[in-house]
């Protein structure tokens, strides 16, 4: 269809549906990569696959010079799955957990919060100095650039840690259901999940191309598309996979492949996006807009607050996915 020149409105739909088939992929092949190897690099790798999408539509977005849906994509990415996904996870998990209440280890939560921290602190710097014309406002790409690197620098810095201290100890392996199928191989999971990392650049840049006719059809605002549709679309590999783990009663691989998504974007995908920015004419920055920066500080503290424990309940999650909607409605009239 797209090589065909279907207009864009007829396509944005079908792609839509091949990013949800690429997430059934990816859910598919996470879940039996989990059978070979511990909930950190389960989460790690997972989360790594799950943005491939995010990050080769922003590239595209980039290149077609679409700024705004470049930036909001990544800000819908990380909102998405900060408070829609992992309320959904959050409640699906409750449901399926004695008594109510989902129980899994504090420290990623903790980690992922001081990661968005971090990166709110360098986005809140320069979006004061914008706002009152400071000297170092002119100076917003060199700031920004060395601010991803820092990002960056931590964030590998946190991975290794996380990634050494990753254990099964207190998660001990639930009894296969009698007449549930075997995992699938190692190798088998591997090749399930290339096939999809592949799959995510070819749709994503038919998504960007289909994007500007559907979203001029549909009278949206290019915040509202990059925010809450390019966001929901995206983030459909994490939607599926911590669900579907949480129902099984994997709470922390479930939590692990919500947070490494989360802290991956904060830290590494939005830093990485503002050094590729450099060889395009339009470049990325951590300038957002104010209402941006209150609530990805209110996200932060948020997710803190609510999983910082090791537990949480229906309500909790319900809250978050909450969260998100009047964030979504707000974005909607921008």
């Amino acid at each position: 269809m797209h090589y065909a020149g279907v207009d864009g409105l007829i396509v944005f739909p079908v792609v839509t549906v091949a990013l949800s088939g690429l997430a059934w992929l990816v859910a598919l092949g996470t879940d039996a990569l989990g059978e070979h190897v511990g909930p950190g690099l389960t989460g790690v790798l997972q989360s790594t696959l799950g943005n491939l999408p995010e990050l080769f539509v922003v590239v595209f977005a980039l290149k077609a010079g679409e700024v705004v849906v470049a930036q909001t994509s990544i800000l819908g990415s990380l909102f998405a799955n900060a408070l829609l996904v992992l309320g959904l996870v959050i409640v699906a998990g409750s449901r399926a957990s004695e008594g109510g209440v989902m129980r899994f280890h504090p420290r990623l939560p903790n980690d992922t919060a001081t990661l968005m921290l971090l990166a709110s602190f360098i986005i809140v710097l320069l979006g004061i100095s914008v706002t009152t014309g400071d000297h170092a406002a002119s100076h917003q790409v060199e700031i920004s650039a060395a601010g991803a690197v820092v990002l960056l620098v931590v964030y590998a810095t946190w991975l290794w840690s996380y990634l050494r201290a990753d254990t099964r100890e207190n998660a001990p392996e639930a009894p296969r259901a009698e007449g549930a199928r075997e995992p699938l191989s190692l190798r088998t999971a591997i090749v399930l999940l290339a096939i999809s990392g592949v799959g995510a650049a070819f749709v994503s840049d038919w998504f960007i191309a289909s994007l500007n006719p559907a979203i001029d059809a549909l009278h949206l605002s290019k915040a509202f598309a990059g925010l809450v549709i390019v966001a929901i679309a995206g983030n459909a590999v994490e939607n599926v996979a911590g669900i579907t783990l949480a129902m099984k009663g994997k709470m922390d691989d479930a939590v692990s492949v919500v947070k490494n998504s989360v802290a991956q974007i904060a830290a590494f995908l939005f830093p990485a996006l503002v050094l590729i920015s450099l060889m395009f004419e339009s470049r990325l920055t951590f300038v957002l807009a104010p209402v941006y920066i209150g609530a990805l500080l209110i996200t932060a503290i948020v997710i803190w607050q609510v999983t910082g424990d090791g537990e949480a309940t229906v309500p909790e999650g319900a809250a978050l996915i909450g969260i998100y909607l009047m964030l979504a409605f707000l974005t909607f009239y921008e």
